[in-house]
């Protein structure tokens, strides 16, 4: 039996913001369990799903179009490289740069990996029904939206 005095007060457990970070944890845990179990990682999927979007590009456009920082990025690809599932050759226009390009072994990966995600996604918001969670889905949108809007400051008019 649960000790009373050891649950979570009343004061903030209907707050939004940290309703928003306890379900983030569950979330994040969730799928960093569903990519192990296929032997990946998070920056796996989110690298190979760049690439097949937008196709072959150098380390410094993946990170841009990834969001991952390029020390992770570089070790990412040397992970994914060793295993196959992408390939690394220099820039015809600039040997001094490298062009990462998915395989055919990545594309298979990537179908694994969203399969396993799309399980997640299903564990994660099991209680929900299909319109709960497009309207959840929409309003994290909203905000996420809104929050980056402000983190990337007001337009400059011409300075």
């Amino acid at each position: 039996m649960e000790d009373p005095t050891e649950q979570t007060p009343a004061r903030w457990e209907s707050l939004p913001s940290w309703l928003l970070t306890q379900t983030a944890g569950h979330a994040q845990r969730l799928v960093t369990d569903g990519f192990s179990s296929v032997n990946a990682r998070g920056y796996y999927y989110r690298l190979l799903a760049t690439l097949e979007e937008s196709g072959p590009a150098s380390q410094a456009a993946l990170s841009r179009r990834s969001g991952i920082h390029v020390s992770d990025l570089v070790a990412t690809i040397n992970e994914l490289a060793d295993g196959g599932l992408v390939e690394r050759a220099p820039d015809p226009s600039d040997r001094r740069r490298n062009i990462i390009s998915l395989t055919a072994a990545g594309k298979r990966q990537l179908r694994r990996l969203e399969k396993r995600l799309a399980e997640c996604q299903d564990e994660l918001l099991d209680p929900l029904s299909p319109e709960e969670r497009q309207r959840l889905t929409e309003l994290l949108s909203k905000l996420l939206d809104h929050h980056r809007r402000r983190a990337d400051g007001p337009d400059e008019p011409w300075r």
